[in-house]
């Protein structure tokens, strides 16, 4: 018996000295990748400071959320759709451009590097026939898609970060079911994180009449698995001529009813040209997630009549694409604006380019505004975003915070002309890390109407001054500092 002690002594000595030894050369190879990779230096410094200061955690921090997906594409975008025939087109418009002859209007032509920008680093090419709708909150967003949804007769394709299951799902979910029954095609692709897999009864609906449907990157615990490299995007094209992308999900909490806590968020119904830009971005991913190539056709880019005269371009960034292109038209904007600039975001942790361009553009003399939660929905995110305050406070940005509810809106008015609605916030995760779709709008009357509304919001707002600001607990500030260092995991 003493032996066997000894033995089993000596064993469980040498299976710990392996496992350590194993840990560290774990950690050596992560080191050396994580340098190798040339990134952001603060995020260099925050995974390596979380490898250092919290063992085993720090590795599975890095392995979970640092793998950078922009350098190793996730799949060819050459291999999805006719990308010749798109960088033709985009090549002419570029040199339109360039000769002032694709804009007619002398205002929107003095926004000419922002469209010049989104044309170059995300092929994103100009529309001009089209009508947008803007639609605040939720149930005025549910009013127009349910009907929507309802006249469909070739396709519809949907893809949703949130496809929950409660009355607002269900009722998404049955008309997708009916109108596939009726012969139309429907397809769907949910984020297996944001929507915790789809439900059973969904799936046996959906089997049952058809719809095609595929989860992004399937993950087996939704909370853990693969938290970076999120679908956050929020698309609906239906038969190629009407579209929805905007900050709003399919779930009862984004629908305001008695009883319930307020939610403020900014959706847009497209119809016209810019659909096109919204197809292509779903055949992509639909692309990815199925294998199923679809066609460049007339079934999914139809001729249409004349609508309207709303200039639009539609931007899509994630880690698969060459250019964090959303972050770079944000900070082409804003430091190109001469007036004003108006923002509103649920969160608020920009990286150096951002911060450096609303600071200096409020230094300037520049009207910068931003709104912001009173009370955000994830403790450690807002404390991170409220050490920014100080910063933007000091260089003359206005600070709002929202008291009506939680506002959930990601929109940018600039000048009273440029505007942006999508689903990208205003932090590390969506510049860098999710896949993200914005609508970048060259119109004075959608501007108009994005002014109105902040300015309505602002009503339910707080101001936030720099001298109470600086008087607030030791405790706080500390917590905001110590959740800043994590800025570029959150």
């Amino acid at each position: 018996m003493e032996e066997l002690r000894t033995w089993l002594g000596v064993a469980w000595q040498y299976f710990y000295l392996t496992i350590v030894i194993g840990y560290y050369v774990l950690i050596l190879i992560a080191v050396i990748k994580l340098l190798l990779e040339n990134k952001n230096p603060l995020k260099t410094h925050a995974y390596l400071l979380a490898m250092v200061l919290i063992p085993v955690v720090g590795l599975l921090i890095y392995l979970i959320f640092g793998q950078d997906y922009r350098r190793h594409k996730m799949f060819s975008r050459k291999a999805a759709i006719d990308q010749a025939r798109i960088d033709r087109y985009v090549e002419e418009q570029l040199q339109l451009a360039s000769l002032d002859e694709l804009i007619v209007s002398h205002r929107i032509k003095e926004k000419k590097q922002i469209i010049k920008l989104l044309l170059s680093n995300n092929r994103s090419f100009l529309t001009r026939n089209n009508h947008l709708s803007l639609l605040i909150n939720g149930e005025n967003k549910l009013a127009e898609l349910l009907p929507a949804l309802e006249v469909a007769r070739d396709h519809i394709h949907i893809e949703y970060y949130i496809f929950d299951h409660d009355e607002t799902g269900r009722q998404v979910a049955e008309i997708l079911a009916r109108k596939a029954q009726e012969g139309v095609e429907v397809r769907f692709i949910y984020d297996d994180v944001g929507t915790s897999h789809i439900h059973k009864s969904y799936k046996k609906l959906f089997d049952e009449a058809g719809v095609k449907y595929h989860p992004f990157m399937p993950v087996y615990l939704p909370r853990l698995s693969r938290a970076n490299y999120r679908d956050h995007r929020k698309i609906v094209v239906i038969d190629g001529h009407t579209a929805f992308t905007g900050g709003i999900n399919i779930a009862d909490r984004y629908i305001n009813k008695p009883g319930r806590p307020v939610w403020r968020d900014t959706h847009l119904k497209i119809v016209g040209e810019a659909v096109y830009s919204l197809q292509i971005v779903f055949m992509l991913n639909w692309y990815f997630v199925s294998g199923e190539k679809l066609a460049f056709s007339q079934q999914y880019f139809p001729d249409l009549p004349p609508v309207g005269r709303q200039y639009i371009q539609v931007a899509a960034s994630g880690p698969d694409s060459d250019w964090a292109s959303i972050m770079q038209a944000f900070f082409m904007a804003i430091v190109t604006a001469k007036e004003q600039v108006l923002i509103t975001t649920p969160y608020f942790i920009p990286n150096e380019p951002i911060l450096t361009a609303l600071s200096t553009a409020a230094l300037s003399g520049v009207d910068v505004q931003i709104i912001f939660p009173f009370k955000g929905d994830n403790a450690i995110v807002h404390a991170a975003s409220m050490s920014y305050m100080k910063e933007v406070l000091e260089a003359g940005v206005k600070v709002y915070l929202y008291t009506g509810g939680f506002i959930h809106a990601k929109t940018i008015v600039v000048d009273g002309l440029v505007s942006s609605v999508g689903t990208a916030n205003m932090d590390y995760r969506s510049f860098d890390q999710n896949f993200e779709v914005n609508a970048f709008i060259y119109d004075e009357q959608i501007a108009g109407q994005l002014i109105e509304q902040f300015e309505a919001d602002k009503q339910h707002c707080v101001p936030l001054h720099l001298n109470r600001w600086q008087q607030r607990p030791v405790r706080r500030r500390l917590a905001e500092s110590a959740a800043r260092l994590l800025a570029p995991l959150l």
